[in-house]
């Protein structure tokens, strides 16, 4: 249908049977819409700088997050072999951007509590279990933040766009009416100033929906790495406790 209105609104600028020149001033046409069309730009304005704020704030948090992450493994990692649980969750408070730390340090925290309490060790196994399981779903919420807004923009803001188009058609063609004209002038500049509607709209959409995809597999990409991390531990607390055990 927007294929169908541009090729339309190009033969209406045709006079003579040559093409005439066309200048595109997108100030001229916005000051020459009707006041709903001008809100409709308004809106699709702010949905793009509210998306552009959306990626710029996930895409520092989440570099954040693979930067502090990829040092914060390693000496985790160090301080859990020696079973220095204290040195570990230090290590921890220190990379609080990092989506592993956040997780990591929730399943320490409660497997030294019940460590020091009298509870039976299959218990304190299955409290870390859930910290952990808690933990992931808070840190998932916290990356997700935002991003749901970018489909909401994508999937919306060209049919806003179009919304805008038709209704600057419709007044294209009342003009015609009002002013008795029939030439093609009389409808050409509206036709044209219309379909800027749904430029703007394809314009906000577009990257809104590629930021969407490229958020989401990142977010994917991060939940692998929680619960492969939270299976670790489970595993580490596991053969602490065997241990344990096994030297009483």
């Amino acid at each position: 249908m927007v294929l169908q209105l541009q090729a339309w609104a190009m033969l209406l600028l045709q006079e003579g049977g040559g093409p005439a020149p066309v200048s595109f001033d997108f100030r001229h046409m916005f000051f020459q819409m009707s006041w709903l069309d001008q809100g409709i730009v308004i809106l699709m304005f702010f949905m793009s700088a509210w998306s552009i704020g959306v990626m710029i704030d996930r895409a520092v948090t989440f570099n954040a997050a693979r930067k502090q992450s990829r040092e914060f493994a390693p000496a985790v990692a160090g301080a859990l072999r020696e079973g220095k649980l204290d040195e570990a969750i230090k290590i921890a408070d220190r990379f609080s951007k990092s989506h592993l730390a956040k997780v990591v340090v929730a399943g320490l925290q409660e497997f030294r509590a019940h460590q020091l309490s009298a509870d039976i060790s299959g218990e304190e196994i299955e409290a870390s279990r859930r910290a952990l399981e808690r933990a992931e779903a808070i840190v998932h919420a916290e990356l997700k933040r935002g991003v749901s807004s970018l489909a909401t923009i994508g999937s919306s803001a060209p049919f806003v766009g179009l919304l805008g188009t038709v209704i600057g058609i419709i007044n294209a063609f009342k003009g015609i009416s009002t002013e008795k004209s029939t030439g093609l002038g009389a409808v050409a500049g509206g036709i044209s100033e219309a379909l800027v509607t749904t430029a703007v709209g394809l314009f906000v959409a577009i990257p809104a929906v590629w930021a969407f995809n490229y958020f989401s597999n990142r977010i994917e990409a991060f939940d692998v790495e929680m619960g492969n991390s939270s299976s670790e531990l489970i595993d580490y607390f596991l053969k602490r406790t065997q241990r344990a055990s096994a030297g009483k």
